[in-house]
């Protein structure tokens, strides 16, 4: 899909969008944008600029009369189904004693076609029980690190790696999926939309992204290396469950994962069961608030 941008105007809203500066102004409303089906040609720009983890806005002209200079295939990730996961392997693993377990150490997986790496805290020896827990966590800069108080995602990494030590046994896997897939700079550009009144889904989609750009495909792929079929998943999501259920993982039991809500990641709590289809309900103090 595809946001008209209108032709007044439009140099300031990709401004706003692209979270520039705006002098001597705070946030604004912004203005009803028409989402319409895109063309392949679009379609194909789209994912290349989302590949390059730019943000996924372009400009688009017709092609004159004349031959083109070159001429340049693009094949939409979307629009073909691999025959076969990519390689995924273990890179290397280390005893990592941690705050909350002497017994953790750290697994790193690599894929030949990402500059990046996922990686698996085990805790104890997960691979004698029949269906340890096991998290899968998405990589949140503000949230793990600095203590963001815009999201759970903090407080749910803590709250897991607590479970497991408790249990002597579990899986947490760090994916470095950013902003549910949509990278750092880009879910700082939506949290500035989120300013004007968007939810964090619509923020994404503004933004060029799906509500949610994440995989867990590769969750799948890291939990069978090591040496893992059954779990317990420690999560309130169910597209987690399918996902790597989809992928060869059975999940024996979904364990939930309440964090208490606070002033500033309500409504991203809120949105997440009423639109995203989490499970649970968003509480403060404990008690909830429906």
């Amino acid at each position: 899909m595809a946001l008209a941008v209108p032709h007044a105007g439009g140099d300031e809203l990709l401004e706003m969008l692209a979270g520039l500066p705006t002098t001597g102004r705070g946030p604004v409303g912004l203005p009803a944008l028409v989402v319409e089906p895109a063309t392949a040609a679009e379609s194909a720009a789209i994912d290349l600029a989302k590949r390059a983890a730019l943000l996924p806005a372009l400009v688009a002209a017709p092609v004159g009369r004349r031959e083109p200079d070159a001429v340049v295939e693009c094949i939409a990730a979307g629009s073909v189904v691999p025959e076969a996961d990519p390689p995924l392997v273990p890179t290397v693993q280390a005893q990592l004693p941690i705050s909350l377990t002497e017994t953790a150490k750290i697994v790193a997986f690599r894929a030949p076609d990402v500059a990046y790496e996922h990686v698996a805290l085990v805790v104890g020896a997960p691979s004698t029980i029949d269906a340890p827990l096991v998290r899968l966590h998405s990589e949140c800069l503000t949230g793990d690190v600095f203590g963001s108080l815009r999201c759970d995602c903090g407080p749910q990494l803590q709250t897991a790696l607590r479970r497991m030590a408790a249990e002597g046994a579990g899986v947490l896997l760090y994916l470095r999926q950013e902003g549910r897939g949509i990278g750092l700079t880009n879910k700082l550009r939506a949290y500035r939309l989120q300013e004007t009144g968007l939810d964090t889904l619509d923020a994404n989609t503004h933004l060029g992204f799906e509500q949610d750009e994440r995989s867990f495909r590769t969750a799948a792929q890291m939990l069978r290396a090591l040496g893992l079929r059954r779990v317990k998943l420690l999560t309130n999501n169910p597209e987690k469950v399918n996902s790597i259920g989809q992928h060869g993982i059975q999940v024996v039991e979904r364990v939930p994962l309440s964090i208490a809500a606070n002033r500033h990641n309500l409504r991203y709590l809120e949105t997440k069961v009423q639109r995203a289809g989490h499970h649970g309900r968003p509480a403060v103090n404990g008690e909830d608030i429906g």
